[in-house]
């Protein structure tokens, strides 16, 4: 794999990263889709016993960097098990969370997290959900970021589901 020809791999080592690369070939991007496949089971093992809560957002380019410090200092603030990543070209990052589902403060730092997360990428045109769906969690963000559309959303799927047998108690 080559640097892309943008990178800065001194500004990454700067702030603790090991690297930049991109692929230029269909063996380099299976060798990334496989490190981002594999980051969830690297995280998972740093916190044996948690479930992991996956979530993303996606921002303009031009508030990535911003997006991304500030969701690193929510993440430090909260005192939350968490690590970030991302294939940020697209403006995508992820979020993977260790969470004792026992821990009901803990619960709740995670709702407030959410809520901020969203709020950023939402203050800055972006998206609550870069590619993971709406998921159980952002749910409830899906009146703020689509308005009326969630409505005619639901129209549609009650009219190809109306027994509610498909995906069922989801909102679409």
């Amino acid at each position: 794999m080559a640097p892309h020809p943008l990178a800065r791999p001194e500004l990454a080592e700067l702030e603790g990263g090991s690297g930049v690369a991109s692929a230029t070939g269909d063996e380099d991007r299976r060798k990334l889709w496989r490190a981002r496949h594999d980051a969830f089971w690297s995280v998972k093992s740093m916190w044996p016993g948690r479930e992991m809560v996956v979530t993303d957002i996606a921002v303009p380019l031009s508030h990535l960097a911003a997006c991304v410090g500030e969701t690193a200092r929510d993440i430090e603030a909260s005192e939350l098990k968490a690590t970030l990543l991302g294939h940020v070209g697209d403006g995508n990052f992820h979020v993977i969370i260790a969470i004792d589902n026992n821990d009901q403060a803990e619960l709740q730092r995670l709702e407030g997290f959410m809520e901020r997360l969203v709020a950023r990428a939402h203050s800055v045109d972006g998206t609550a959900s870069g590619e993971h769906g709406v998921g159980q969690r952002k749910r409830d963000y899906m009146d703020a970021e689509y308005g009326s559309a969630v409505a005619i959303m639901r129209h549609i799927k009650h009219a190809l589901d109306p027994l509610a047998i498909l995906n069922p108690g989801k909102i679409i």
